[in-house]
């Protein structure tokens, strides 16, 4: 198999993979947004949120109704989100453009709890990206790319024992590859290297 063999080369002559290269919104998502580093609280919040109502469904689901989740839970403001009781539950179960579990619900909540808490201890932020490995995968076809890691592991065990929940190995390394924290576009792929995290192919 060659190295691209993964990839697809658009119209634009960029090479990406096949999950980015049909569907627009997924495409503008992989070109200007995925792997890009992620360094504030809200914006961390929010991905860890939206990672975990992703278990079990597609990423392009939660990336249609993110405009609705955003709304539904105050735009992700942690300070917000803490505040809401049963009755935002029971309210966010009726509100079809969200993903409507209760337990999916309830975490975001839980998390935005948590995530106020760890302010005492230099922050969301901090925490998360002291989870960092110290090298990155180097894939050159789809299959190459992990589900997990040593340090998705810890840091799932680490957030849980801080309140978090919906924060398992494989949803925190799929979190780890959205906010940059690992690289994993194949080696090929326009947007190698492209974080500033971690170095371009040479």
């Amino acid at each position: 198999m060659s190295p691209s063999a993964d990839l697809i080369v658009g119209d634009d002559g960029l090479a990406r993979p096949a999950w980015a290269s049909t569907d627009p919104l997924m495409r503008t998502y992989y070109d200007q947004e995925w792997g890009l580093p992620v360094r504030d609280e809200h914006g961390l919040y929010e991905r860890i949120c939206l990672e975990g109502f992703q278990a079990g469904l597609s990423w392009a689901t939660i990336l249609r109704k993110r405009p609705a989740f955003r709304a539904a839970f105050a735009d992700f403001n942690p300070d917000a989100v803490a505040l809401y009781t049963d009755r935002d539950v029971d309210r966010l179960l009726q509100d079809s453009g969200i993903v409507r579990n209760r337990l999916k619900i309830v975490a975001t909540i839980r998390n935005a709890r948590a995530t106020i808490a760890l302010r005492e201890e230099g922050g969301l932020v901090d925490f998360v990206w002291g989870f960092q490995p110290p090298t990155t995968p180097q894939p050159l076809v789809h299959g190459d790319i992990p589900t997990q890691s040593v340090e998705s592991v810890a840091l799932s065990k680490a957030l849980r024992r801080k309140g978090f929940a919906f924060v398992g190995p494989t949803t925190m390394f799929a979190l780890m590859e959205a906010i940059g924290m690992v690289d994993t576009h194949l080696m090929d792929s326009h947007r190698r290297g492209s974080s500033g995290v971690w170095p371009r192919p040479s």
